[in-house]
């Protein structure tokens, strides 16, 4: 299955193998190499998460692919910066950027930007304390997790970044 992120799309779902969707012609593969598969996550005005698999890959990895549907210049701006930060950091808590690039569906006037990263595989936090019915952990493991995401944010803030969405379901912990 195959997902058209074309906001304007009324059925997004498409077979594998075609190159436009059915229902709005947009391209189903991104920059000629990403197909995206299903929705991660949903953030309203301000884009939304899916995973991607990447054909060029051998073999086929999956990857992240983050959207900007605000065209502002400053949401734009801040945009390019994350994806040419992500793209130079090396941290085991931050996904590598690999490719930033502009998508135009069929029938938008404003272009969309996207962001294709590393996916890091497992759990998030959210999804763990639901499946411990949110019981409490060790003092011990808060403090290796707290440390985990000092060291995490630490790199980010050394880029004269500042994480805009920091909670249970963007973060994972080793």
């Amino acid at each position: 299955m195959s997902l058209c992120i074309n906001p304007n799309c009324q059925n997004t779902d498409n077979p594998d193998n075609l190159l436009r969707c059915q229902s709005c012609g947009s391209e189903l593969l991104l920059e000629g190499r990403y197909r995206v598969t299903r929705l991660l996550s949903d953030k309203g005005g301000y884009g939304d998460i899916y995973e991607v698999r990447d054909r060029s890959g051998i073999p086929k990895v999956l990857k992240v692919l983050k959207e900007e549907k605000k065209n502002d210049a400053k949401a734009v701006e801040q945009f390019q910066r994350e994806a040419e930060v992500l793209s130079k950091l090396n941290h085991p808590g931050i996904p590598q950027g690999e490719e930033s690039f502009t998508f135009f569906p069929t029938n938008i006037q404003q272009p969309m930007h996207c962001l294709v990263m590393e996916k890091i595989e497992g759990e998030n936090l959210h999804e763990w304390l639901q499946k411990r019915d949110s019981r409490p952990i060790s003092e011990k493991l808060a403090v290796d997790w707290l440390i985990q995401l000092v060291n995490t944010l630490d790199e980010v803030h050394k880029q004269q970044l500042i994480h805009r969405d920091i909670k249970p379901s963007n973060t994972n912990f080793s």
